[in-house]
């Protein structure tokens, strides 16, 4: 099943991209160029998701909003 996410893109005052995905708790990463910034990006989402299914097998339901584990 194919999802889309909206993600929210900065530049620090380091000069490095940081991305968020505001519809995933936590899932949010940072590089040198936009290139590397959309791959990690990418891959954070998938990680996410995976934690949020395993979750859902252990516990029957998705985690709180709160959850932070």
């Amino acid at each position: 099943m194919m999802r889309e996410f909206s993600v929210v893109i900065e530049k620090d005052e380091d000069g490095y991209f940081v991305a968020t995905v505001p519809a995933l708790r936590g899932c949010h990463t940072q590089a040198k160029s936009l290139d590397t910034l959309m791959k990690r990006i990418k891959e954070a989402v998938e990680l996410c998701l995976e934690v949020q299914n395993l979750y859902s097998l252990l516990y029957g339901r998705e985690p709180a909003r709160g959850w932070t584990k």
